[in-house]
């Protein structure tokens, strides 16, 4: 006698991130005038009902997806920051913050047009703008607090300021429609972001290291 087949067990958190990669090709591919749930769920390979059993409403999908890429803009910096070994420099820790945040490759692409998409969005949503403020502001403390141990550190000339540093360094992501439009190259960003963090940086610490590699 053959045994009972038992039912496969839902992965939701799967589910409601394949739904979150089906939004950011939308995004991606047809824009933000076609992210609806009817959308989304076509994409997806699922009903709009069941669509729903996930996420009842767009507000819903949409934070829900972009708390989704922030999550993988992390985890794909913090690869980044493990490529660079015990306790590495700081302006290479801001580089690799930086650029991650540019639509330079695949995934970090569809993270930064979902991210437009969200902007957009919060300019109109207040309970999408509140979580919107929250997210960069919480990134904005980050890199404040690395120029300021940077600053302590010596790596940085006392004499800056690190609130406007901090404000300069995440002015650089502004790139991102740059490249998009394809006004810029990308390897014109990131000589931009190498050059500025190259002047932020004192030359009697990481500068002379990185000219003397240059020279070899």
């Amino acid at each position: 006698m053959e045994k009972p087949t038992m039912p496969k067990q839902v992965d939701h958190r799967e589910r409601r991130e394949s739904i979150a990669r089906a939004l950011w090709r939308v995004v991606e591919q047809r824009g933000v005038a076609h992210l609806s749930l009817r959308e989304v769920a076509q994409e997806a390979g699922i009903s709009h009902g069941a669509l729903q059993h996930y996420f009842a409403s767009r507000e819903a999908m949409l934070s829900f997806a972009m708390d989704f890429a922030s999550e993988q803009a992390t985890l794909r910096v913090g690869r980044g920051l493990q490529e660079l070994g015990d306790r590495p420099h700081p302006r290479d820790v801001l580089r690799v913050m930086l650029t991650e945040m540019l639509p330079l490759h695949a995934d970090a692409r569809a993270t930064s047009r979902m991210s437009a998409a969200y902007v957009l969005e919060a300019l109109h949503n207040k309970t999408i703008h509140a979580q919107a403020h929250s997210g960069m502001a919480q990134g904005r403390v980050l890199v404040e607090q690395l120029v300021r141990q940077a600053i302590a550190d010596g790596h940085i000339r006392p004499d800056r300021d690190p609130v406007t540093e901090t404000n300069l360094l995440l002015a650089l992501t502004g790139f991102t429609p740059l490249i998009e439009l394809d006004v810029i190259e990308p390897q014109e960003a990131l000589t931009a972001i190498d050059q500025y963090l190259d002047r932020l940086f004192t030359r009697n610490d990481h500068g002379q290291g990185r000219e003397a590699e240059r020279s070899r």
